[in-house]
C-alpha cells in the first residue's frame, strides 16, 4: 500500500519527507486512543498505558527491522514509495568545482547503515521521550517546592517496611540504601533539568537548519541522521516498486533455507516462521488502519460549525488583585514556605478561603477559633472557612 505524491526525479519533496516524518507520531497518537477506549471495557490495558515509550518503541523496532531489510526504507517512507541509498561521493581531480549531482553515486545500505538507522528512529527518540518526562516531573516538583516548600517526608510507621521485631541494624541499613538511592536519583534529575533544555533546542534548532536547507535544494541530507549516517532517501522507481513482494519472497525463502536440524523440526520452524511472517504483515495493514481510521475520527466528531467558522476566542480575564494586608495585621514573612503565625516552616499547610493566606493548620485554627477573623487582613471568618491543602499527595 503506497501513499503516491506527485513530482519529478528521484529526490522527493520537502512536504513527502514531512509527511513521512510526522506518520510515527499520528500512528501513535492512533494506538494511543484505540488502546485507551478499549481499556476502558478492559482494564488489564491500563498496563500498556503505563508503559506506552516502551510498547511503542518494541513495536516500532519490529516495523523499522524488518521494512530496512526488505525495502531498504523506514516504515513510513516505505508507504510513501521512499528508498534510502548510501552515498558514495567522487570528485574528479581535473574539475576541482563539481556541478550538483556529478559526483554522488547511490548504493544499497549495508547492515551496519541498517542498525543505525534503527538506533536513530527508533532509540534516540525513545530516550528523548524519557528525558522530557525527567524533565517535566522535576520542573514541577520545583514549582511546588517554590510555592510550598519542600515538606519534610518521614514516615511514620516504619513496621510498614521492616516489621515489629526487625533489628536496628537492619532498619539502618535499610534507611541508608533507601537514602544513597534518593539521592542518586536526585542528581540525575538535576543534570536532566539544566542539560536538557539546551539539548532540546540544539536538536530541534538542528532539525529546522537541515529541513530548511532541503526546502532550499541546498542539502540533500534531510536530517542530521541521514548526514551522519552518509544516506540520501530517494524516490523508489517503477521497477523497484514491482520488485518488492519478490524481493521479500526471496529474502523469507532464504531464511527458510537456512534452517538446520531434523526434518520435523525444520518443518515446526517453517511453519513458526511463516506464521510470525503473517502477523507481521498483518500489523502493518492494521496500523495502516489504525491511522486512517483516527484522522476520520478527529474529522468526524468536530462539529459543522467548529469546521465552518472558527468561534470567537476572547482572552482570559485578569486575575482578580490579591487581597491587602491590614496595617494592623500580622505581616507577611519574605519566604512563602513560612507561617505569618509561628514564622517557623508549614506544617499541614491550610488555607483561609476568605483571604487566601496559608498558614499551619494548627495555628489559624487556634488563631480563628479565638479572634473569628483572617489575622493577615483582619477580614471575618470562621473555622468552616479553613480549607486543608493536599499538594504533597
Amino acid at each position: 500500500m503506497l501513499f503516491q505524491v506527485g513530482g519529478q526525479g528521484t529526490r522527493p519533496t520537502f512536504f513527502e519527507m514531512a509527511a513521512a516524518q510526522q506518520l510515527p507520531a499520528s500512528l501513535r497518537a492512533a494506538l494511543t486512543y484505540s488502546i485507551g477506549v478499549m481499556a476502558l471495557r478492559r482494564p488489564f490495558l491500563h498496563k500498556v498505558l503505563d508503559y506506552e515509550d516502551e510498547f511503542f518503541s518494541l513495536l516500532m523496532s519490529v516495523l523499522e527491522t524488518h521494512s530496512l531489510r526488505t525495502t531498504d526504507a523506514s516504515f513510513a517512507e516505505s508507504l510513501y514509495g521512499l528508498r534510502r541509498r548510501a552515498v558514495k561521493i567522487r570528485v574528479k581531480k581535473e574539475d576541482a568545482r563539481p556541478r550538483s549531482g556529478d559526483g554522488i553515486q547511490h548504493s544499497g545500505l549495508e547492515k551496519h547503515q541498517r542498525i543505525l538507522s534503527v538506533v536513530f528512529l527508533v532509540v534516540l527518540p525513545y530516550f528523548k521521550s524519557k528525558l522530557h518526562s525527567i524533565y517535566n516531573k522535576e520542573r514541577e516538583a520545583r514549582l511546588q517546592a517554590s510555592l510550598w516548600g519542600t515538606g519534610d517526608e518521614t514516615v511514620e510507621d516504619a513496621e510498614y517496611f521492616s516489621g515489629g521485631d526487625a533489628s536496628l541494624v537492619s532498619r539502618e541499613t535499610l534507611d541508608a540504601e533507601a537514602t544513597i538511592r534518593a539521592r542518586l536519583t536526585k542528581k540525575i534529575q538535576k543534570i536532566v533539568f539544566s542539560c536538557y533544555p539546551w539539548l532540546h533546542a540544539s536538536s530541534e534548532g538542528m532539525s529546522f537548519a537541515y529541513q530548511l536547507l532541503y526546502l532550499l535544494d541546498a542539502t540533500g541530507f534531510y536530517s542530521f541522521g541521514l548526514h551522519a549516517l552518509g544516506i540520501h532517501v530517494c524516490r523508489a522507481t517503477g521497477q523497484e516498486l514491482m520488485d518488492t513482494s519478490s524481493r521479500i519472497s526471496k529474502i523469507r525463502s532464504n531464511e527458510r533455507d537456512r534452517l538446520r536440524g531434523p526434518p520435523w523440526l525444520k518443518t515446526l520452524q517453517g511453519a513458526l516462521l511463516s506464521c510470525a511472517y503473517t502477523m507481521l504483515d498483518y500489523a502493518q495493514t492494521g496500523l495502516i488502519a489504525a491511522v486512517f481510521i483516527f484522522k476520520m475520527m478527529e474529522w468526524w466528531y468536530q462539529s459543522a460549525e467548529e469546521r465552518m467558522s472558527a468561534p470567537t476566542v476572547y482572552p482570559p480575564p485578569p486575575p482578580p488583585p490579591p487581597p491587602k494586608v491590614a496595617k494592623e495585621g500580622i505581616p507577611l514573612p519574605p519566604d512563602r514556605t513560612i507561617c505569618p503565625l509561628c514564622s517557623q516552616m508549614r506544617a499541614n499547610p491550610s488555607v483561609v478561603t476568605i483571604s487566601g493566606f496559608v498558614f499551619c493548620y494548627a495555628c489559624i485554627f487556634k488563631y480563628v477559633s479565638q479572634y473569628n477573623r483572617c489575622p493577615v487582613t483582619l477580614m471575618p471568618a470562621n473555622v468552616d472557612q479553613i480549607r486543608r491543602l493536599f499538594h504533597d499527595m
